[in-house]
């Protein structure tokens, strides 16, 4: 059973039919919406500010999203996968996003609709990342525009996926 811990009087609110990992943590201010899956290694620690989840978000194994004590929040749309070992630290992330795996967000940061992250990049602090764009490298900088066809086929997919994969584990 995953680590639901609270903390300054802050306990975790989950939507319907959310999945958390056996060996996920959900500290504090954190509040998710609907169809959210925390896989295993994960850590949302909402002890020091707010962490907010839309509908249908991901966050996949090893990945840690944290803040900035009374400076920044996390805040994450519907429809987002952040992908294994992310780090997100205080940013922003709108509807239909993907995180690649082992990218790392700064505080203040904040990323726009339909657009990718690519795997490794290192978003510094206060960057805003256009709507519809595809950033990487360290630091991450805008590599091209996303097309219609990699919405439908990475974000919107994958988003789908991982609510099909948080399914074969629920305890039936």
């Amino acid at each position: 059973m995953a680590l639901i811990k609270t903390v300054r009087g802050f306990t975790p609110k989950f939507g319907k039919e959310c999945y958390l990992a056996d060996n996920a943590v959900i500290i504090g201010d954190v509040v998710m919406g609907d169809y959210c899956s925390i896989w295993f290694n994960t850590v949302l620690r909402g002890d020091v500010n707010s962490i907010r989840l839309g509908n249908r978000v991901n966050i996949q194994d090893g990945s840690i999203i944290h803040t900035l004590y009374g400076k920044s929040v996390a805040l994450i749309g519907n429809n987002v996968s952040v992908g294994h070992n992310v780090v997100l630290h205080g940013a922003e992330i709108d509807d239909d996003v993907l995180i690649g795996m082992g990218a790392i967000l700064l505080d203040h940061c904040k990323v726009g609709r339909h657009s990718i992250v690519a795997a490794g990049a290192v978003v510094l602090e206060g960057t805003f990342i256009e709507s519809g764009s595809v950033y990487g490298g360290i630091p991450a900088r805008r590599l091209k525009g996303v097309e219609e066809e990699q919405v439908r086929e990475m974000i919107t997919r994958i988003a789908e996926n991982y609510i099909t994969y948080a399914n074969w584990y629920w305890e039936k």
